[in-house]
């Protein structure tokens, strides 16, 4: 629980245009990040991946749906898994109704992840999503793009993600409660679900071919949750003591 002072509205007044000027910094460091990603280079990309999506076996190219841009949310759905992650199920919450949008923008949003599409399509009805989802098929994109990781990885604990090498096991004797809890949420272990991780690559297709031209994972995805947005401004913020999150369809009402 906060701490926080009572005040007086002048107090409160003062105190909030201090901070103002700070957000408004913020906000201008923003839009110089946003202008130094665009200004990243394009890599041409020459591997072939398929996928299958409700529509049927797709290129990446087939992803952009007539469109020049792709974003793709890495969403980690791995192949043993029971239900998509917690956690980019409600991200994908606050993405599925700006697809309309985006699409009437020249680009496509759409997850993608290693499970089989009949394992996706059946949890995008349960959730009651609309935005398209394509199956990696045991392909490697979701490998080639630090979302996937090899067992082999993940017990060498050498796991590529977010552009550096990591080790995601539990040093030994550490309590796994929480973890426990968070892996038995998709119905696997710590292992198996930290051997996919969530992210987002952005592509731009021209002249025929696609460049990737953006990648963000971990924290870098955070400004896309749009419910922790919200938190932040709330008076206790996140203010998270445990696994708290759950399903939009798992709360008690």
């Amino acid at each position: 629980m906060s701490d926080n002072r009572t005040g007086t509205r002048e107090e409160w007044l003062a105190a909030r245009l201090e901070l103002l000027a700070a957000e408004k910094d913020l906000t201008r460091r923003s839009d110089e990040l946003a202008r130094r990603r665009q200004e990243l280079p394009w890599v041409p990309i020459v591997k072939e991946y398929r996928f299958e999506t409700d529509e049927g076996g797709a290129s990446l190219t087939d992803l952009f749906a007539g469109r020049s841009q792709l974003l793709v949310y890495h969403f980690m759905f791995g192949l043993d898994y029971t239900a998509g992650c917690t956690f980019c199920s409600a991200i994908a919450d606050g993405f599925d109704g700006a697809v309309v949008h985006l699409a009437n923008h020249d680009v496509t949003l759409c997850a993608v992840s290693q499970a089989p599409l009949e394992k996706l399509q059946a949890y995008k009805r349960r959730m009651g999503w609309s935005f398209p989802w394509a199956s990696t098929s045991g392909g490697d994109f979701t490998y080639d793009f630090q979302a996937s990781h090899t067992e082999e990885e993940w017990h060498a604990g050498a796991v590529e993600y977010n552009f550096r090498t990591t080790d995601f096991r539990l040093p030994e004797g550490a309590e796994s409660a929480g973890f426990d809890e968070i892996a038995s949420s998709v119905g696997t272990d710590w292992a198996t679900y930290w051997r996919e991780g969530a992210g987002m690559s952005a592509f731009v297709l021209r002249d025929g071919v696609v460049h990737h031209t953006y990648s963000a994972y971990a924290r870098g995805v955070d400004s896309l949750w749009g419910m922790y947005q919200w938190l932040d401004r709330a008076p206790l913020g996140r203010n998270e003591t445990s696994f708290w999150l759950r399903r939009h369809d798992e709360y008690q009402s």
